[in-house]
C-alpha cells in the first residue's frame, strides 16, 4: 500500500514537483560548479591514529616536510661555463617568484664560514654572479668537492648529476597557487634542455601531487562522457526509440549533478576516488530507470491505460529498486566504516548518490512518461527476442538437468581461486596510481638511481628532556642511528644537526675537508658556542633541525618508492635496532613524514577494508533476512555473491595483481551490487510460490525466463560501464574497472545458474504455507 500512495502522490501532483525537481537540481548544479580539485592527496590515515597526531606534531614543531620540488640533470658537462651559468640563472629567477622560499642547487650553494669577531658560522652564497671564465667555474666544482655536507644530496656520488631543490611556501603548497609555479619551473627547465640538449628530470611530492590532480580532472569528464555515450548505446540497443535512451540519460546526469553538490556542500574535494563517482553513478543508476520503463511498457500492453500503467510501474518496481539500490549503496556506504578520511568521502558521497539517483528516477521517470506519447507496440514486446530467449532456455535446461555438473564447476573455480589466493601480493606505492608511460615516473627512476630517491622521511627524536639534543652521548647516538638508517640501500644519507655540526667543524678550521667530523674534547664548547649564536633568529641553523627547548631533533632521509610490502619488512627490522641504539625508556624514536604516514595508511587500510567487506557481507545478509527470513534463504543468496568474489581475488593472484586500496575496493562494491540480482530473482520466485500452485521446478524456469532478461541487460550495462575505467591512466583505476567487470560478470552467471539450482535442490523442504518476509513483486 505504500508504494501505492507513493505512485499516487507523484502522478497527482506531478507539475509541483517536477518543478521542485528542477529548482534543487539548479541549486545542486551551483554547488557542484564549486566543486575543487585535491591539493594533498587526501587523508588515508584517521586523525585520531596516532601516528597521524605525531605526523601533525611534527608538522606543527618542524614544518611541512613535503615541501620540495627538485629538478635534475646528468652530463659531463655540469661544470661547463655556459652550462654551470644558465642553471645559476634558473635558481636566481625561481628565487624571485612568489610562493618559493629556497631554492638550493651546484650553483645556488651556500657555504659555511667562521665569523671570529660575533664568534658564530655564517653562510656565504659561494656564487654571486654569472663566472666570466672556465678557471672560476673549475673553483666553484673544487669548493664543492671539498665540502662533504653537500655530497650525494646536490652532486651524485659519481659526479654526473646534480639536482635543484626548490622548496615551496609552507602557505601555498596545498593550494591551487602551486600550479603555476610548477608550470614556471617546467618552462625554465624546457628552455635549458633545449638550449644545452641535456635532458631535465622533475619529481617531489608537489609535482607528484599536481598531476595526480590533472590527471583526475581530465579523466573526470572522459568517463563521464563516455558512461553516458555507453549507457546511452545499450538503452538504444535495448529500447530502439528515442525518448527511453534521452530521458534516463538526462535523469542520471541530474544524479551525477545532485553527488557533486552534495560533495560540496559537506565541504570535500575531488579525490582520485571521489573523481569516479560521476561515471558510477550514470553506470548504477540507468538500471533504475530501465526497470520502471519495463514494467510501464508491460504494463500498457496489457491494459492500453497510459497513467494506470505508470502507477502500477512506480508501485511494484519501486520495493523492488529501492531494496536494490539499499544493498549498492550499502556495499558503499560500509567505507565509512573504515574512518580513513578518503574512503569515508567516497563512500558517504557515492552511497548518497546512488540513492538520490534512485529517488530521481522513481520520481521523474513517470513524471516525463506521463507528458510523452504512449508506448509503441515493438516497445510493449520488449521482452520477445529470439536470441534472448534461446539463451534463456539453455539457462533453464542446463539448472534441471544440470545441476550436479554446476555444483562440482563451482567447487573446482573456487579451489582453483584459492591457489591463486595465495598468491596474492599486498603492496602499495606512492606513484601506484601514474601510468607506466608518465615522466614524472620516469624521472622518479632517475632520482632513485642517482639520489636514492627524493620522498621524505622523516626521524623524530625526543630526549624527553629540557636541552637533552645538546648532549655529546645523545649527539653520538644520533649519528650512529644516521648511519644505520643510510646503510639500507632504501634511504639516502641524511641532512640532520649532526651535519650541521660535521660542517660547522670543517668551518671552525677553515673549511679543510678532513675536518668535517663532530667535535670533539675541547673544542665541543666552542664550536656549539659558535653554532648556538648562529641560531639566534629565524635563520639560525639550528632552527631547522631542534625544537625551541633543544629537547626535540629531526633527521631527514630521502627514500625510494620500494612499496609498502618491502618498506613493512624494513621498518619492522629497523626498529628493535633503533631501539638498541636509543632506550625506548628514556627516548621516543619515531619515524615518520609523508612517505611512512602512506605506508602505515595503505597498511590500515587493507585491515579496515577486510572490515568494510565484513560489515557489507553481514549488512547485505540482514537486509536478505528482513526480505526472505531463514538462515536456508540467506545462505542461498549471499553464495552465489561470494563465489564471485573469491574468483576475482583468484584472478588477481595468478595476474600478480598487487592487493591495495584501489583494488580492495572492488571486493565491497561488487557485493552490494551483486547482491541486486539476487534479489530480483528470489522476490520474483517467492512471489510465484505465495501466488500460483505451480511447482517449483516451473517456478525456477518462469523466473528464469522473466527475471533473466533484466539481470543480462544490467550485467551488460555494468560491464560496459565499468569497463570504461580500463581507459585510465591510472593504474588502480584500470584495475578496479576491469576485476569490477569481470566480478559482476561472473555473479550474473552464478545468479542465473547456482542461485536456482540451489532453489531446485531445496525443492523438497519448502512449505509454501510457511514463507516470510514482505510480498514483492520483480519488476
Amino acid at each position: 500500500m505504500f508504494w501505492k500512495h507513493i505512485a499516487s502522490a507523484i502522478l497527482k501532483n506531478r507539475l509541483i514537483i517536477f518543478i521542485c525537481v528542477l529548482a534543487l537540481s539548479a541549486f545542486m548544479g551551483y554547488q557542484a560548479s564549486k566543486v575543487k580539485i585535491t591539493f594533498n592527496g587526501g587523508k588515508v590515515l584517521p586523525v585520531t591514529d596516532s601516528a597521524f597526531i605525531r605526523y601533525a606534531e611534527f608538522k606543527k614543531t618542524f614544518g611541512q616536510d613535503a615541501s620540495s620540488m627538485v629538478i635534475g640533470i646528468k652530463s659531463p658537462n655540469i661544470f661547463d661555463k655556459d652550462v654551470f651559468n644558465d642553471w645559476y640563472q634558473i635558481g636566481e629567477q625561481l628565487k624571485k617568484v612568489k610562493g618559493i622560499k629556497a631554492v638550493i642547487s651546484a650553483a645556488n650553494i651556500y657555504n659555511l664560514q667562521k665569523d671570529t669577531l660575533q664568534h658564530k658560522f655564517v653562510l656565504k652564497p659561494l656564487v654571486t654572479g654569472l663566472l666570466q671564465t672556465t678557471a672560476a667555474v673549475d673553483s666553484v666544482k673544487q669548493q664543492l668537492a671539498s665540502m662533504p655536507f653537500y655530497k650525494g644530496l646536490i652532486i651524485s656520488e659519481d659526479g654526473q648529476s646534480t639536482l635543484m631543490a626548490i622548496t615551496f611556501d609552507d602557505k601555498i603548497i596545498n593550494t591551487p597557487f602551486r600550479v603555476p609555479i610548477i608550470k614556471k619551473i617546467d618552462q625554465l627547465g624546457q628552455a635549458f634542455e633545449k638550449k644545452h640538449n641535456i635532458k631535465v628530470h622533475y619529481s617531489g611530492l608537489p609535482l607528484i601531487r599536481t598531476v595526480v590532480g590533472d590527471l583526475v580532472a581530465h579523466e573526470f569528464s572522459l568517463f563521464l562522457s563516455l558512461s553516458v555515450i555507453i549507457t546511452g548505446l545499450i538503452l538504444l540497443l535495448f529500447f530502439r526509440s528515442v525518448f527511453p535512451v534521452i530521458f534516463p540519460v538526462i535523469i542520471v546526469i541530474l544524479g551525477v549533478v545532485f553527488s557533486l553538490g552534495v560533495l560540496q556542500l559537506m565541504h570535500y574535494e575531488m579525490t582520485i576516488l571521489t573523481g569516479i563517482i560521476p561515471p558510477l553513478i550514470v553506470v548504477i543508476g540507468i538500471p533504475n530507470c530501465v526497470f520502471i520503463l519495463n514494467k510501464y511498457f508491460h504494463e500498457y500492453g496489457i491494459s492500453g491505460n497510459k497513467m494506470a500503467a505508470l502507477e502500477v510501474a512506480v508501485e511494484r518496481a519501486g520495493i523492488t529498486t529501492f531494496i536494490a539500490n539499499i544493498t549498492t549503496a550499502i556495499g558503499f556506504g560500509v567505507l565509512c566504516f573504515t574512518n580513513s578520511e578518503l574512503l569515508t568521502q567516497f563512500g558517504l558521497v557515492a552511497s548518497i548518490g546512488i540513492l538520490g539517483t534512485f529517488a530521481l528516477s522513481l520520481i521523474l521517470v513517470p513524471i516525463i512518461f506521463s507528458f510523452l506519447p504512449a508506448p509503441r507496440a515493438s516497445q510493449t514486446g520488449i521482452k520477445d527476442s529470439k536470441l534472448m530467449d534461446g539463451l534463456l532456455a539453455r539457462l533453464d535446461k542446463l539448472v534441471h538437468t544440470k545441476r550436479k555438473v554446476i555444483y562440482i564447476t563451482t567447487v573446482v573455480l573456487i579451489i582453483i581461486a584459492g591457489f591463486g589466493m595465495a598468491k596474492m601480493n599486498i603492496n602499495g606505492y606512492v606513484v601506484d596510481d601514474l601510468p607506466q608511460s608518465n615522466n614524472t615516473l620516469h624521472d622518479l627512476k632517475f632520482f632513485e638511481s642517482n639520489f636514492k630517491g627524493v620522498l621524505p622521511l622523516e626521524v623524530s627524536i625526543d630526549t624527553k628532556r629540557k636541552n637533552g639534543v645538546m648532549n655529546l652521548a645523545t649527539i653520538r647516538k644520533v649519528e650512529k642511528l644516521e648511519k644505520l638508517i643510510s646503510s639500507y640501500p632504501e634511504f639516502s644519507r641524511s641532512v640532520s644537526l649532526i651535519q650541521v655540526l660535521k660542517f660547522s667543524t670543517q668551518a671552525f678550521y677553515g673549511g679543510s675537508p678532513e675536518y668535517y667530523r663532530l667535535p670533539d674534547g675541547l673544542e665541543q664548547n666552542f664550536i656549539l658556542n659558535y653554532a648556538g649564536n648562529s641560531g639566534k633568529g629565524t635563520s639560525g641553523l639550528l632552527k631547522t633541525y631542534l625544537d625551541s627547548t633543544h629537547r626535540v631533533t629531526r633527521v631527514t632521509f630521502e627514500m625510494v618508492d620500494a612499496g609498502s610490502k618491502k618498506m613493512n619488512t624494513v621498518l619492522a627490522e629497523l626498529q628493535p635496532r633503533i631501539d638498541s641504539i636509543f632506550n625506548p625508556k628514556k627516548f621516543h624514536v619515531e619515524l615518520t613524514g609523508s612517505s611512512i604516514i602512506f605506508i602505515k595508511g595503505t597498511n590500515y587500510l587493507l585491515k579496515n577494508l577486510y572490515e568494510s567487506l565484513a560489515w557489507a557481507i553481514a549488512l547485505i545478509a540482514g537486509v536478505m533476512w528482513i526480505l526472505f527470513r531463514g538462515i536456508k534463504m540467506i545462505a542461498i543468496s549471499l553464495v552465489p555473491n561470494l563465489v564471485p568474489l573469491v574468483i576475482t581475488a583468484g584472478i588477481m593472484g595468478f595476474f600478480g595483481i598487487p592487493l591495495k586500496p584501489s583494488t580492495i575496493l572492488i571486493f565491497s562494491i561488487a557485493m552490494g551490487i551483486s547482491s541486486d540480482q539476487t534479489i530480483y530473482f528470489i522476490t520474483r520466485y517467492r512471489h510465484e510460490l505465495r501466488h500460483s500452485k505451480k511447482s517449483i521446478s516451473q517456478i525456477v524456469s518462469d523466473t528464469i525466463c522473466e527475471t533473466g532478461v533484466s539481470m543480462i541487460f544490467i550485467a551488460t550495462v555494468l560491464f560496459f560501464g565499468f569497463g570504461i575505467f580500463a581507459v585510465s591512466k591510472f593504474g588502480g583505476t584500470v584495475a578496479l574497472g576491469i576485476l569490477l567487470s569481470i566480478t559482476l560478470l561472473v555473479a550474473m552467471i552464478s545468479n542465473l545458474t547456482l542461485l536456482p539450482a540451489f532453489l531446485l535442490s531445496l525443492e523438497g523442504g519448502v512449505d509454501r504455507d510457511k514463507i516470510k518476509g514482505p510480498d514483492i513483486e520483480e519488476a
